[in-house]
């Protein structure tokens, strides 16, 4: 077993970690919160073989255990770094996706469904699991930062605050009433 690693070595971890990591940033941001939704097992087949891709970029041809503990450390410092920078509103809009609305007042938003690349009977999945029996019960349904769906109902008004950073949230009417 080889413990040892060259400087060059040890750079190259770290400048590819810092490659990997900053491409599935972007590729998050491009292709929205859907990604980190609840995985069908198609997406988690997918998640199992970037990870296996980001873990070959990290640690190159011949795996060693410091070239584990060294990527294991960069990826923790960019997690702590993009923690920090996300205290500023403007890096965080930069690096997050803003919520999106996928429903309001009972209606499909198609439009943001595509945007979001959830299709339509994921949609109503999320709405059996959130106890909605029809659609005109939904004053919004709106797709998280984190790829959850939240469910707000009818028949309370909605703080305008609530939904500030909503993407679509014109849509909703301000009593929540329908």
């Amino acid at each position: 077993m080889d413990l040892t690693l060259t400087w060059e070595e040890a750079a190259s971890v770290v400048i590819s970690t810092v490659g990997i990591y900053a491409a599935f940033l972007l590729l998050l941001r491009l292709f929205g919160q859907r990604a980190l939704a609840n995985l069908s097992s198609f997406d988690l087949a997918a998640a199992v073989a970037l990870g296996a891709v980001m873990g070959r970029v990290v640690l190159g041809d011949t795996p060693t255990l410091p070239a584990g503990v060294i990527g294991l450390f960069t990826l923790f410092a960019l997690q702590a770094v993009l923690g920090v920078l996300r205290r500023s509103p403007r890096a965080d809009a930069a690096m997050t996706n803003q919520p999106l609305l996928l429903m309001a007042n009972g209606e499909v938003l198609r439009d943001n469904l595509r945007k979001a690349h959830i299709v339509e009977d994921e949609l109503r999945g999320k709405l059996r699991l959130a106890g909605v029996r029809r659609y005109d019960d939904i004053a919004s349904v709106i797709l998280e930062r984190t790829g959850a769906v939240s469910v707000l109902r009818r028949g309370e008004a909605i703080s305008p605050e609530l939904l500030s950073d909503v993407r679509g949230r014109e849509a909703i009417t301000p009593t929540g009433k329908g």
